[in-house]
């Protein structure tokens, strides 16, 4: 989000909603790195297993 479309936010509609909306971005980025990170453990989890049972 730009920092003039976050200040004008600020002055439409007041703090709580312009830093709730950023954080909610912020959050949202956060978590698309998480889901990434679950992905790649779990086929980690799946590659070690399987060279487990081969064995």
């Amino acid at each position: 989000m730009e920092y003039t479309a976050f200040v004008q936010l600020l002055g439409n509609f007041g703090f709580p909603i312009a830093v709730t909306i950023f954080l909610l971005f912020k959050l949202e980025k956060k978590l698309e790195e998480l889901e990434t990170a679950i992905h790649t453990l779990s086929k980690a989890i799946a590659t070690v297993k399987a060279k487990k049972e081969d064995h």
